[in-house]
């Protein structure tokens, strides 16, 4: 069975500092790209970072470029988020997400709340 799990939510002042976790198991994680996705109150799904099988290529959305790093472990079997320099606009609830074919999710995992608020 495919579990998706994250963790590290919370919330934060702006312009601090969260990093999320996402274990996987049940698949080979190492085989597979990962993302992190978002769902902001209110509002549709946003696609937020990417990750080749083997984390040498990343992709971010403009909205976090230069903020957000999206990073793996494959010896872990886990996913990460490190997220910089946070505003108000990145308060959501994020998403792992693994690639199935043809770059289409076919798992996500429970989210994890962040909320950027003083």
């Amino acid at each position: 069975e495919v579990q998706l799990v994250e963790s590290g939510g919370g919330l934060v002042q702006p312009g601090g500092s969260l990093r999320l976790s996402c274990e996987a198991s049940g698949f080979a994680f190492s085989s597979y790209h990962m993302s992190w996705v978002r769902q902001a109150p209110g509002k549709g799904l946003e696609w937020v970072s990417a990750i080749n099988r083997g984390g040498g290529t990343t992709n971010y959305a403009n909205s976090v470029e230069g903020r957000f790093t999206i990073s793996r472990d494959n010896a872990k079997n886990t996913l990460a988020l490190q997220m910089n320099s946070l505003q108000p606009d990145d308060t959501a609830v994020y998403y792992c997400a693994k690639y199935g074919s043809l770059w289409m999710f076919d798992y996500w995992g429970q989210g994890t709340q962040v909320t950027v608020s003083s």
